[in-house]
């Protein structure tokens, strides 16, 4: 059957419609998690660490007695100690305290230098770690612009209490830091800081999705995100 130039053109017209509806369809439901950190609800208790109990429970983090070899995945710090010439010197911020964590970069520099491919970034963004790959080489340490992972100098297992018998421990010699929960994400969790905090100042969730509510969140609040300087993407926002 022979065809006529407009209605070809019209045929191919609909065919790119219809692939850039699907395009746009893959990307509104592609994942890409992040969390969001709400100063101000955080500040309303700002000796509570709940959020910080519950991560380190979940995950069999060890209670070092050594600060020297203190090991930990969310921490608790100053607006000021986090956000080193980002802060406003009159803003009420700088006293506040600030939930610092991995950041789930965009474009990690750990992946790059990790030999062994025991750090790796995953297609939902979590940067993960395969603990049993890693070497102990620590060029994922030094490359972290945030500061954001430990070391195990000692065999951390005695140290853990109420071990949770559902995620592995670690030995000495290997590097640990947050994993954005990924196994309770693949049973519908939530993130075992986001559950705890009694103020519910940490919003976890799909920024690709521009419905989700920390979209939502992000485009009506003014936020920052730690050393945006160092080009590597972070996930983690800050509502000020």
């Amino acid at each position: 059957m022979k065809i006529s130039r407009q209605t070809f053109l019209r045929m191919s017209a609909v065919s790119a419609l219809a692939a850039a509806a699907r395009r746009l369809a893959a990307a509104v439901s592609k994942t890409r998690w992040a969390m969001a950190v709400d100063t101000a609800a955080c500040a309303r208790q700002p000796n509570c660490t709940k959020c910080i109990a519950a991560c380190h429970q979940a995950h069999n983090v060890p209670a070092m007695p050594d600060p020297r070899h203190d090991v930990r995945w969310i921490a608790k710090v100053s607006f000021g100690q986090a956000f080193r010439g980002q802060e406003d010197e009159y803003s009420p911020l700088r006293a506040a305290p600030a939930m610092v964590l991995c950041n789930h970069c965009d474009d990690p520099a750990c992946v790059r230098v990790c030999p062994t491919q025991a750090t790796f970034k995953r297609e939902d963004g979590i940067v993960a770690m395969d603990f049993h790959r890693c070497i102990g080489c620590r060029y994922c340490m030094a490359a972290c612009p945030y500061g954001s992972r430990s070391f195990n100098w000692l065999d951390p297992r005695p140290y853990i209490h109420n071990p949770n018998p559902d995620f592995p421990t670690r030995t000495k010699g290997v590097v640990e830091k947050c994993t954005f929960c990924s196994e309770r994400l693949g049973t519908g969790r939530p993130p075992a800081c986001v559950e705890a905090c009694p103020e519910k100042a940490l919003v976890f969730g799909n920024v690709a999705d521009p419905r989700s509510p920390i979209r939502e969140l992000l485009g009506s609040r003014r936020h920052i995100r730690r050393k945006p300087e160092a080009g590597t993407g972070p996930e983690i926002y800050y509502i000020v």
